[in-house]
């Protein structure tokens, strides 16, 4: 099969992806296989491609936000049928043996795996995955619009929920690529009223398009004091100024796995119990209810495709700014 491989962490205006061909992996008895239609680029990749996550499984195939159909099924796997339509997200398994798994945290697993990390993803024109972590995905969703829902939406949705912003509320959100431009969707879909602060004008033209009542720069201050708040971007510099923002008892979460450092914070900005919390990873529950409400709005993703083998210039195109939206590979066109 083909596929795009990284064998060694670089930044990405290095190109470090080789594309080329590599064998179809076997399902275990647990997983299926995946013949994979599309997959969506996320920030995340270029965190695990440029080795801001620390390399955990080398030579690796990234990608988590995979949409496509199954091929083969482990002796075990049983629940889905050969051609049913599917998704694998970042969340690839988890112990269900911890204190944190037996408490329903499984996004907290002490010894989990992430698909594109840990072990191969969907930058491939195969994937396996355990039948037990892989979401059925609605006809009504074209697999290129399918694609960002299985992380920057995912992720989104729980980072939403978080903030304890419910109807008639103000919610803030810093940064508006892939995650925000789908987590809008879903406040406006529950009466929220949006606010994005996001450095590029295209972006800001974008929230505006999808329903936010003000987008001003990254750290401009916004026209009404906010009930919760996300930052989407990897920049810890944001943090004081969302923080700003805030009205009192107000929370802001941290919507990304890595950010860069936050500056020593003055205790006023925290104080009238003001929250920073963060997002780890997601669970399958979070996932499943997402896909229902998504399915409910219904949201439309806003995609750039490119061939499999243009990875490298989409990673780069993410980390620049580029993409209105989510970049997705389109895998059937190597």
């Amino acid at each position: 099969m083909k596929a795009c491989l990284l064998r060694s962490v670089a930044p990405v205006e290095t190109n470090p992806l080789e594309f080329g061909d590599t064998a179809i992996p076997n399902p275990a008895a647990d997983e299926v296989l995946v013949r994979v239609e599309v997959c969506g680029v996320c920030r995340t990749d270029l965190h695990v491609v440029e080795g801001e996550l620390a390399p955990r499984h080398s030579p690796v195939i990234p990608g988590h936000q995979v949409i496509g159909t199954v091929a083969k099924s482990g002796k075990e796997a049983k629940r889905l049928k050969t051609g049913t339509r599917v998704g694998i997200a970042w969340l690839h398994r988890t112990c269900q043996s911890c204190e944190f798994c037996r408490a329903g945290k499984e996004n907290l697993c002490d010894r989990p795996e992430f698909t594109g990390y840990t072990v191969d993803g969907g930058f491939a024109e195969y994937a396996v995955a355990p039948e037990d972590f892989v979401y059925s995905i609605p006809d009504a969703f074209p697999a290129e619009q399918a694609a960002p829902l299985m992380c920057a939406g995912i992720i989104g949705f729980r980072s939403l929920r978080l903030t304890g912003v419910g109807r008639g509320g103000r919610l803030g959100l810093y940064g508006f690529g892939a995650a925000a431009h789908l987590a809008i969707q879903v406040a406006r879909h529950w009466g929220i009223e949006v606010y994005a602060a996001t450095r590029d004008e295209r972006h800001r033209e974008l929230a505006l398009e999808l329903g936010a009542a003000w987008a001003g720069g990254t750290t401009d201050e916004p026209p009404a004091k906010l009930d919760g708040a996300i930052i989407f971007a990897p920049a810890g510099e944001i943090v004081p100024a969302a923080l700003r923002a805030l009205k009192k008892g107000g929370t802001l979460v941290l919507g990304g796995i890595h950010m860069s450092t936050i500056p020593p914070l003055e205790y006023s900005l925290l104080y009238q119990e003001r929250v920073v919390r963060s997002v780890a990873n997601n669970t399958r529950e979070d996932g499943r209810d997402f896909l229902r409400v998504a399915a409910e709005i219904p949201i439309r993703t806003h995609v750039e495709l490119f061939p499999l083998s243009d990875a490298n210039r989409a990673l780069n195109a993410l980390k620049h700014d580029a993409i209105r939206g989510a970049a997705v590979l389109d895998c059937r066109k190597p």
